[in-house]
């Protein structure tokens, strides 16, 4: 029996590209990747760090949600980070969110191997990147990577912490973060 090869895309024929159904999906080094669906706790706590980002910021600073994140050396590559914060004015025609500062993602047991692994090492190639975060969604815990020169600091908090957003000057309490969650 022949298999035939699994047809890798570019970065244009992803965006272009619609399977007709609701799934939403990435492009991992050119493989299309359905991402699981996110749950209720995920969903509440995204609603709020996005509020608190979007209450924070200064313009011309602004926070996307399920933002396109791509690597600007790679055209096999485009992931859906949950939150990103941006301070390159955003175009009509732009399919992703430019020069993003801050990326956040929430870490779900299904998907908290890839968004450590293989998202995690891309953004951090990205040189508009300044912090991301990894916020758990089933306990209290947020990981803040930082860059310094061309170095990465990781700053580990739990519990009451808050999370601190050097790039923006921004302090968010984990009761924030966490309201209404169930954590």
């Amino acid at each position: 029996m022949v298999e035939t090869a699994e047809k890798r895309m570019v970065l244009a024929e992803f965006l272009d590209w619609d399977d007709g159904t609701e799934t939403r999906y990435e492009l991992v080094r050119g493989k299309v990747v359905a991402m699981a669906p996110t749950s209720a706790r995920h969903s509440v706590i995204a609603s709020k760090l996005s509020a608190a980002l979007e209450a924070g910021l200064r313009r011309p600073c602004y926070v996307g949600t399920n933002a396109g994140v791509v690597r600007p050396d790679r055209d096999d590559t485009f992931y859906e980070a949950d939150l990103v914060v941006s301070c390159t004015p955003l175009h009509a025609d732009m399919p992703t969110i430019p020069h993003p500062t801050i990326v956040v993602e929430i870490l779900s047991p299904s998907t908290a191997d890839h968004d450590r692994g293989s998202k995690l090492y891309d953004y951090r190639r990205i040189e508009s990147v300044q912090e991301i975060a990894l916020v758990a969604s089933e306990q209290r815990h947020v990981e803040i990577w930082r860059r310094r020169g061309a170095k990465w600091e990781v700053e580990d908090l739990i519990g009451d912490a808050a999370l601190e957003l050097e790039t923006v000057g921004l302090t968010i309490p984990f009761a924030t973060i966490y309201a209404d969650s169930g954590v």
